[in-house]
């Protein structure tokens, strides 16, 4: 049975992904600092659903608490560590840009420093499409440039990339940075848009909807998400020997065991459509607020998940409408709405 430490396992996808690896008979050690970004009981149930597995443990505690987090990794020693937790959000990197300072560089750096000192199999980091900042040249691919970005959390991210191949480089330490586009489903975050519409939906209350519905986002699923994530585990980097048995297609770097892949459903979808879907689900019609582009927003992302299909042979697959179904299903049992 391999353990695996998860950080940010009351969130998101931390959470989805912590009963995907103990459902496949892995033991998970969860570290979430359960701080009140967004709802704290949220988060608390999601652990309660998990600690009913035997093989799940937690501990409260955060990122940038080295002692704490350094002393649960050297007491459960897990052969792989996935770094999900950190700062998220656009928008709340404009409001407290320290936030994000704290907990995606000196958190990831901790973070870091315990894979190094344990000399774990593999490394996971979360990373985000948001890298890709004023790249207007879609769908992303790993390949291009990402030095252009529009916001602080963003250039955080940016720079976990950075810190991640220094040390995949210095000290040998297989590492995989991915790259989320625009996750959603059951069990999401409140401040994402999905939910933000489906409550105003369901209230009857006005939905803001930015740059006039013109806005485009490759919408993936949590489920294949972390998917995805549970194949890249076992597709371990290896540092190679010349840059010449690099393929093509692999981003793996030419001087470390190290590579950054996309995450995405691979398909542009449009706003509006989105919302659609929403209405469908919820059986009424939305009160739509259109409002112009907000700061720091970009109009489309769209990934290239060719490099995913490589390394695993998967690619996600869950339709908006399909996805979008499930999430107001789930919040309207969850609410009891």
């Amino acid at each position: 049975m391999r353990t695996v430490l998860i950080t940010g396992s009351a969130g998101f996808i931390g959470f989805h992904l912590a009963q995907l690896l103990l459902d496949e008979g892995f033991r998970v050690v969860g570290y979430d600092g359960l701080t009140d970004y967004y709802d704290v009981e949220l988060k608390k149930r999601r652990h309660e659903r998990l600690l009913q597995n035997e093989h799940f443990t937690a501990k409260v505690g955060m990122l940038e608490d080295f002692e704490t987090l350094h002393a649960l990794a050297m007491a459960e020693k897990p052969d792989i560590i996935i770094h999900l937790a950190g700062q998220a959000g656009v928008r709340y990197s404009l409001e407290n840009p320290r936030a994000y300072v704290d907990s995606n560089l000196t958190g990831t750096f901790n973070v870091m420093e315990c894979a190094r000192e344990l000399g774990v199999q593999h490394l996971l980091m979360a990373s985000t499409s948001s890298v890709y900042g004023a790249n207007e040249d879609m769908p992303f691919d790993e390949h291009q440039k990402t030095d252009l970005p529009l916001t602080l959390y963003a250039a955080t991210k940016k720079a976990n990339e950075a810190m991640g191949h220094s040390y995949a480089h210095l000290w040998n330490l297989p590492t995989t940075m991915f790259r989320f586009f625009t996750v959603y489903g059951p069990w999401g975050r409140p401040d994402m848009a999905l939910f933000k519409f489906t409550r105003g939906i369901l209230e009857g209350a006005p939905i803001d909807i930015y740059n006039k519905g013109e806005m485009y986002r490759d919408f993936t699923y949590v489920a294949d998400l972390v998917r995805g994530i549970r194949l890249l585990i076992d597709a371990v980097p290896e540092r190679p020997e010349s840059a010449e048995d690099i393929p093509e297609w692999d981003s793996l770097s030419p001087v470390a065991p190290y590579r950054v892949v996309n995450i995405g459903n691979s398909e542009k979808v449009r706003l509006m459509d989105y919302v659609s879907a929403i209405e469908e689900a919820c059986g009424r019609e939305a009160v739509k607020n259109f409002m112009p582009m907000q700061k720091g927003d970009v109009p489309a992302t769209w990934a290239d998940a060719t490099l995913l299909r490589e390394l695993t042979g998967y690619a996600p697959q869950t339709s908006v409408r399909e996805g979008v179904a499930k999430f107001v299903a789930w919040y309207r049992d969850y609410y009891r709405v």
